[in-house]
Order: structure tokens, then C-alpha cells, then sequence
């Protein structure tokens, strides 16, 4: 099932041409269909032929040799490029390899991923290995190269961070810079470094993304002018239109904490727009109940049914971001030399496949998922448990800042004066407020606060699961925050609760203390657990798992706990430093 990243050898170039001789028969040939041509923009009927992972053929011809062929009957089908997911997170709980098998079985069979959980858990040649083995997954999967790591780091961390990223822009797996949540650093303050790195992947000709929320039209120039070429961050039609005009590639953007997209197509309707040709969709990372219905297949459907054409939906979601990434003389397309990603529909007007080829193989065959052997040795990698040798102590739940954070939603935080007496062992429930601590995963520093608006009476949440991959803990009560420590050490890493003594909820996260190595179906049953258990608590908003990731992340308002203590985002400024151990 693997198959090269940017190209066959001699041997098997040779091969795929003697399939259209005859001295070789395709592996597969799908029969009597009705294909998307997206070069011609039409549906067009023929056969397909497929030769192990690579379309040899589509059209109307069909071929001399059949010898030990499938033969898959095409004609009650339509058939569309497999799906790309063009800005992936592949950590939210879930790992890349569960991410991707699940997304190929839903007809999303290319995803584009974040790196940023490697930066943190892995040097690069672990990292490197693993990108290598997790080419035999179903999916493809290609990178990005992040510049920043999204908070605040000690100066040694941020150090080891910086050193790895001239190599992860020049690997082949990685075919974009960014995304650039750090761009107020190169655009304002003159961060020379980082337009560097910029530069080196343009000169690759990779294409960088942005992160340019409620930017202005001034500052989406600049950007423009620095090299980025395309943003996700549109929250409206008009944002949308603004980044066109620019000259920028747009994701429109449907996930858990940004649902976007219904709004965004409505309001390109009613402007009468109809051109998407530098439009793609994305889920941007959601957390995993979002997926219960698949990854881009909703997006499509979203946009089929606010009146985007037909076959501009199915683009959106396959060719536009291939081309968008220079990967489309293998990705987005059905026609001879492409990767065989294919998906089977049953109406042209519904984007769920009843069947999915990728790669070559069936993961999907009408409408039940074939099982996968494709296995990654993630302790081979260094991805394993967390080793935790130290031990949470009583002083290290004794808080004197004097400021808090005021959840607004599920991301953004607002500081607030503390008035209430932290020395207690317990916060009574007529407070919104709980302790909130952050600590250094090799247990040298710890930053300690109270949080408003997570919980009215938990006793207790820990997480190991956080944008840094340090330790979250959050709670009501001293005892319960120790016991919850104690039980997500003894998993190696996790999300545990505590209530009143007892443990009440607890998810391994053996990969790294980040990611789960459960399937998606079981996982998602697992995040829903978990959110009963935060909304029985008092947790007001829609998705705790992102509030977890994002409480050091300092490309949001107003201000964040992060490795180097409480800082107002906007200034730039570190409050009350980390307290060493």
C-alpha cells in the first residue's frame, strides 16, 4: 500500500506502462462508471484502471490483458477523486494513524498535517523515522514545517525547537511552511529569522500559510508581501472575497470551535459569487466527535447544498488544494499517473461514499469498512508513555497570584483581579472559579492561578494532554487535584477527573501523554463521555478538549498561562514568571 512520496521507481513507471501494452494486466478495472474529470469539469463515463497503487488509465478504452484482474462493475456508481484535508492536526486525542484510517474509510484519503506535537516530543531523526512508516497507512500523508511553536517557551526549548526547522522545510514529506500563528513577530517587530525560514520555502517552492484572523486589508497585503499565500482564518463571506482579492488560496473553514462555513457559503450566494477555483475546505483539526459523519465529506455536502455547483463542491474538496500544494500530478484527480484514491457514490449529490479505494486497496466496500492491517510501532519512534520522575507535592498547589482567567469562550481568556481566599483546600461551589496550575512535564517549573468558567464544582482535572505537552491541572479540591495527578501518572499519560476521593472519568493517552491509540469509533465515544461528565460540572461551552490545547497558546486574546508563567498576550509581557520547583 505504499507508495512513493513524489515518485515511482524506473522499474514500476515501466511496469504501469506495460499494463497499457497488454503485458501486464491492471490489478483492478473499475467497468461501465461515471467519473469526475476535473481538468474538463465533467462527468464523464468509461473505465478505470488501476495498477497496485497508481491509475493507469481512464477512459474509454479497455484494456487487452485481464489476466487476474478485479473486476469491480461501476455502473450503479459515481466516482470522485478521494477527498484532501488541507489543514490537519493530527493529535486532538486522536494520533495520525487512527486520523487517517478513519479518514480514508469516510472518502478523505490525503491529509495534510501539523508537525507540531513531533517538535515537542521527538528529536528529529525519531521524527523523520516516523514520518517514513506512517506512509503505510491508507491515507497520504504530507506536513507542514512550523516556525513557532504557538506559546511561549523557555529560552533552551525554544532554542531546540528553532534547530530542527530548516530540516523539516527541506524534508519531502513537508510541502507547506507554517501555519504562521507568529506573523505580528516578522510583520511588526522585525523577526528576521523567522522571514528567513519564509524565503528558504518559497526558494523550495513550497507554498506558506498564514493565520491572519479579522486581518485588515493593509495587513493582508503586507502578508501577501512577505510570501504567504494562502489563510484559513475567514470567518465571513466578506473575508473570504477580501483574501481573494489578494491573491491568497482560502480555506473555508467548518470545526469544533469555528463552524464557519454554512455562514460563509450563504453570504458567497447572496453576493452571487461563483468562482472557487482558490477555495478549499478544511476541518482545521477538530476535535473527535466532530468527525461522527467524516472529515471533508460534510463540507461538500454543505457546499453542494448552498447552491456552490456540483462539480466546484467535489473540487473544493479534492483538485483545488492538490494544485494549491503543487501535488496534483498525483492528487485530486482521476486521470492516468495519479495515486488510485478513488470514491464510490451512490448519487452525485451525496459526497458519503458507500465504498473508498485507496491507494489502490479497498478500505470501504459497500458500506463496510474493510479492516486494516497497516500497524505503526510507535515505541520504536520514542513515542511512548510519559515517564513522569517526579511527584506533585503540597506546595505545589499553594497559589498567591493575584490575577485570573476569565473564560469568554472556549479559547479566549480575559484577566481578571482574584477575590477570593486561594490558601483554602477547597473552592466552595457558590464560586465560579477553580486552581488552575500548569507544570513543566521534567517537573522544574510550575505557574499557578484560578481559572473562571471551567467548572462550578469538579473536583478535579488533569490532563496531560496541552498545546506544550505539559501538565494541565484544574479543580475544586487539593485532594482530588493529588489523587487525579496520581492516577494520570500511573497511565503513563491522560485525562483523568476526580470527584469527592473517587476517580470518575480517566482516558489513557499512552502515545507521548497526547494521543490515544484507540480507533476513532472508540474514541469519540470516549470525548463524549468526557464532556457529559464537564457539562455535569458546570463547563458552560462546546469543546473542553480544544480549552485544554489552547490555554498556553498566545496567537489568542487576552492572556495565557504558558511555560514561562501568566502572560497578556497583546503586550507581550510576562505577568507573574513560572515559579521554579
Amino acid at each position: 500500500m505504499k507508495e512513493q512520496r513524489f515518485r515511482w521507481r524506473n522499474k514500476q513507471i515501466r511496469e504501469h506502462v506495460s499494463v497499457l501494452d497488454g503485458k501486464l494486466a491492471p490489478t483492478k478495472l473499475i467497468q461501465d462508471t461515471t467519473f469526475l474529470n476535473v481538468y474538463m469539469k465533467q462527468w464523464t463515463e468509461g473505465n478505470i484502471w488501476i495498477y497496485q497503487d497508481r491509475i493507469v488509465y481512464a477512459g474509454d478504452e479497455f484494456p487487452d490483458n485481464t489476466k487476474g484482474t478485479e473486476m469491480i462493475d461501476g455502473s450503479s456508481s459515481y466516482i470522485v477523486p478521494g477527498y484532501v484535508e488541507p489543514h490537519a492536526h493530527p493529535f486532538q486525542l486522536y494520533n495520525p494513524q487512527s486520523l487517517g484510517e478513519y479518514a480514508a474509510q469516510t472518502g478523505t484519503t490525503t491529509l495534510i498535517n501539523d508537525n507540531l506535537m513531533w517538535l515537542f516530543l521527538l528529536d528529529k531523526k525519531k521524527a523523520f523515522s516516523l514520518l517514513e512508516e506512517l506512509m503505510n497507512i491508507p491515507a497520504s500523508m504530507f506536513w507542514w514545517a512550523r516556525f513557532d511553536p504557538q506559546s511561549i517557551l523557555p529560552k533552551e526549548d525554544q532554542y531546540q525547537l528553532e534547530s530542527q526547522v530548516k530540516d523539516w522545510i527541506e524534508h519531502d514529506a513537508v510541502i507547506q511552511g507554517g501555519e504562521l500563528t507568529a506573523w505580528p513577530d516578522v510583520l511588526y517587530d522585525g523577526d528576521d529569522q523567522m522571514l528567513h525560514w519564509m524565503q528558504e520555502t518559497k526558494r523550495m517552492r513550497k507554498p506558506l500559510e498564514g493565520h491572519l484572523p479579522g486581518a485588515s486589508w493593509k495587513t493582508l497585503v503586507k502578508m501577501k508581501l512577505m510570501g504567504i499565500d494562502s489563510d484559513h482564518e475567514s470567518m465571513t463571506a466578506d473575508e473570504v472575497v477580501a483574501r481573494l482579492a489578494s491573491g491568497y488560496n482560502v480555506g473555508l473553514r467548518y470545526s469544533s470551535i469555528r463552524p464557519d462555513l454554512p455562514n460563509i457559503l450563504e453570504g458567497l450566494q447572496a453576493k452571487g459569487h461563483t468562482q472557487y477555483d482558490h477555495m478549499m475546505l478544511t476541518t482545521d483539526g477538530s476535535t473527535p466527535g466532530f468527525y461522527d459523519q467524516g472529515v471533508i465529506n460534510p463540507c461538500i455536502k454543505m457546499a453542494i447544498e448552498s447552491g456552490v455547483d456540483l462539480i466546484d463542491a467535489y473540487m473544493m474538496g479534492s483538485y483545488q488544494p492538490a494544485r494549491h500544494f503543487g501535488i496534483e500530478d498525483k492528487i485530486g484527480s482521476i486521470a492516468p499517473g495519479r495515486v488510485a484514491h478513488l470514491n464510490f457514490l451512490s448519487k452525485k449529490e451525496d459526497p458519503t461514499p458507500h465504498s473508498v479505494i485507496a491507494k489502490g486497496e479497498w478500505v470501504k466496500h459497500q458500506s463496510e469498512e474493510v479492516s486494516l492491517a497497516s500497524e505503526v510501532n510507535w515505541a520504536g519512534h520514542g513515542v511512548a508513555k510519559l515517564e513522569l520522575d517526579w511527584d506533585l507535592r503540597k506546595q505545589d498547589l499553594e497559589f498567591s497570584i493575584p490575577v485570573g482567567m476569565n473564560m469568554v469562550n472556549d479559547v479566549i481568556m480575559k484577566p481578571y483581579p482574584i477575590n477570593l481566599d486561594t490558601s483554602v483546600d477547597e473552592i466552595p461551589t457558590d464560586y465560579k472559579e477553580a486552581f488552575l496550575v500548569l507544570m513543566d512535564r521534567e517537573g522544574e517549573w510550575k505557574v499557578n492561578t484560578v481559572m473562571k468558567g471551567f467548572t462550578d464544582e469538579l473536583g478535579a482535572l488533569v490532563s496531560s494532554y496541552s498545546n506544550t505537552g505539559d501538565i494541565v491541572l484544574i479543580g475544586k479540591r487539593k485532594h482530588d487535584m493529588r489523587l487525579a495527578f496520581n492516577r494520570m501518572k500511573e497511565l503513563g499519560g491522560g485525562i483523568v477527573l476526580a470527584h469527592q476521593g473517587e476517580i470518575i472519568f480517566e482516558l489513557p493517552l499512552p502515545l507521548g501523554g497526547i494521543m490515544s491509540d484507540q480507533n476513532m469509533h472508540d474514541l469519540i465515544k470516549e470525548e463524549q463521555e468526557l464532556k457529559h461528565h464537564l457539562k455535569h460540572f458546570g463547563f458552560r461551552f462546546d469543546d473542553p478538549v480544544y480549552t485544554l490545547l489552547f490555554l498556553s497558546s498566545v496567537h489568542l486574546p487576552f492572556i495565557r498561562i504558558t511555560p514561562v508563567g501568566l502572560m497578556d498576550v497583546k503586550k507581550k509581557e510576562v505577568l507573574f514568571p513560572a515559579i521554579m520547583r
